[in-house]
């Protein structure tokens, strides 16, 4: 049976969850390294009219397919490609193209809720939580939704507001106690991302 090690990267909005994964995926080159991002499961919500679409609240775990994605982790450990959902962020709704992920000996899963869902622990070997202060993490959630998803600074405040906070309260935060290490500072701490790359080589090494 093919054996991955599942890695789990959770944190606020704009906390520096990428950066992080960035940095291991460059630590682990000696491995073929897949990453898949929860929020490419987001449910398909072409359905609605737009204005209803943009109400939907995202930062709620029942916004995203998590199930779909435990499928997709069980297939990709046991050496399966899988073809992942592609979403458009602007339009809040799948695209018709799908993704295709291949498998590798370590997966990264990252996303702010992947913590919080009981199912997706249970397939992690170990699990990260990137923890930043809430101003930094506004700061660079407002200059990505506006560069990258064509928002305006009104309206990334307003859900910020509505939301996004309320969301970080209610799931975010307390999953953290379900980290077997936390990551102050985000992908800037060089020194906890070494650490657990060396853990990472040491389990993909111990399976070989």
């Amino acid at each position: 049976m093919f054996d991955a090690v599942i890695i789990g990267v959770a944190g606020g909005s704009g906390s520096g969850k990428t950066t992080v994964v960035q940095e291991l995926v460059r630590r682990l080159s000696a491995y073929p390294v897949t990453v898949i991002q929860h929020d490419w499961y987001y449910r398909d919500w072409s359905h609605l009219p737009p204005q209803e679409r943009a109400a939907i609240n995202f930062d709620h775990p029942d916004a995203i397919q998590t199930e779909m994605l435990v499928e997709h982790l069980k297939q990709l450990r046991s050496g399966l490609p899988v073809e992942a959902p592609v979403y458009d962020f602007v339009r809040h709704e799948r695209r018709s193209e799908t993704l295709p992920v291949p498998p590798g000996k370590a997966i990264i899963v990252e996303g702010i809720l992947v913590l919080a869902e009981p199912a997706l622990r249970e397939l992690m070997d170990l699990k990260l939580f990137v923890d930043t202060d809430a101003d930094i993490r506004f700061i660079r959630r407002l200059q990505r939704d506006m560069t990258e998803r064509g928002r305006t600074m009104e309206s990334v405040i307003r859900q910020y507001l509505q939301t996004v906070q309320p969301m970080h309260s209610q799931f975010v935060e307390p999953s953290k106690r379900q980290a077997d290490v936390i990551i102050p500072e985000g992908g800037q701490n060089l020194v906890a991302v070494d650490l657990i790359a060396a853990r990472v080589s040491e389990i993909i090494r111990s399976s070989e």
